[in-house]
């Protein structure tokens, strides 16, 4: 049994006037009560941690509470025989840093179950520039594939493609020969969207609502991160066979569309979870991220912050203000 250890951590808690993280002094005898050990090295941030950062209880119920719905690092002590001590391991999904203590602390305690191995030559601080954004926006790249996609078939719309799963899943497609158009409202990036292999970047506004149920196909398949609107005025531009992966809701959770192209276009809205997934799914994917999915360019543009720079990181995010990938150093 190991002993206690006290260590940082980013701690969210309710005030007066709402809610505030800082850092703080905890130890892992309060960590849950399950298998595996991990001491974090570094983990990625996330809008579901904005959301936990700001008192959504929809995500966190009860505070105080640490954020971090990602972790990688090294097992401290294993009850399962499928988890060693001394193994690399990435944590991503499940309850991680919504209910159970996440990846913003130096320490966390989970379940055999959530722990993928680390691929081979990958560090913690690589694992984490992908983090659940890049496990995401590689499940996308599957459901499209999977459904049929082809670099033959024409242009890929990624909306949203300057946040964290948008910009992994344009150099994903562009690795693979896709032609892929960025759909982004920060002109300010249309650059580093082109340097992740963007043949074109356009506004937002090409996703604005309109009346028509139908619009001229623009594409040949997409990927949404950003639900709402955006979506429903991506579906209305797809060619006939095409398809969408989505996977966010920033813009909101409604989706008010028609059946039209759907069963005049035969368009498919394929679902993508990150979260709850098995094991196998996820490991799969990690290991074509550090093998022929790899994606370089973004891993040279993360940026690299450390727990005091916690509470801006995050506001920018519920601003909408976030770009590209962020990760947690817990030794800065």
């Amino acid at each position: 049994m190991t002993a206690s250890l006290e260590y940082q951590a980013w701690v969210v808690r309710e005030q007066d006037d709402g809610f505030a993280g800082q850092e703080a002094t905890c130890s892992t005898a309060d960590l849950p009560d399950h298998e595996v050990l991990v001491r974090v090295s570094h983990s990625s941030l996330n809008y579901k941690d904005a959301l936990s950062a700001s008192g959504n209880k929809g995500v966190t119920r009860s505070y105080p509470h640490t954020p971090g719905i990602d972790a990688a690092g090294d097992v401290v002590a294993s009850s399962s025989e499928a988890i060693q001590p001394g193994q690399k391991v990435i944590v991503t999904g499940y309850d991680l840093g919504m209910n159970t203590a996440g990846g913003f602390g130096e320490y966390i305690r989970v379940p055999a179950g959530w722990c993928v191995p680390m691929p081979a030559d990958w560090t913690a601080e690589t694992a984490m520039i992908y983090g659940t954004a890049g496990l995401t926006a590689g499940l996308c790249v599957s459901k499209l594939l999977m459904a049929g996609a082809d670099p033959g078939d024409g242009a890929v719309a990624v909306s949203g493609a300057s946040g964290a799963v948008g910009s992994v899943a344009v150099e994903i497609l562009a690795t693979l020969g896709f032609e892929v158009v960025a759909i982004s409202g920060k002109a300010d990036r249309a650059e580093a969207l082109k340097a992740l292999g963007a043949r074109d970047v356009q506004g937002r506004d090409v996703l604005n609502p309109e009346k028509k149920p139908l619009l001229k196909p623009a594409f040949a398949h997409g990927i949404d991160t950003v639900g709402g609107s955006p979506l429903a005025e991506l579906l209305k531009q797809i060619r006939p066979g095409g398809s969408v992966a989505c996977c966010g809701l920033v813009a909101g959770p409604q989706l008010e569309t028609t059946v039209l192209p759907f069963i005049l276009r035969g368009v498919n809205l394929l679902g993508v979870d990150s979260v709850e997934i098995p094991l196998a799914n996820k490991q799969e994917v990690w290991q074509k991220l550090a093998g022929s999915w790899a994606c370089p360019t973004t891993e040279g543009q993360a940026r690299r912050i450390g727990r005091g720079e916690l509470g801006s990181a995050l506001a920018a995010f519920l601003k909408g203000e976030s770009a590209g990938k962020i990760v947690l150093d817990h030794s800065l």
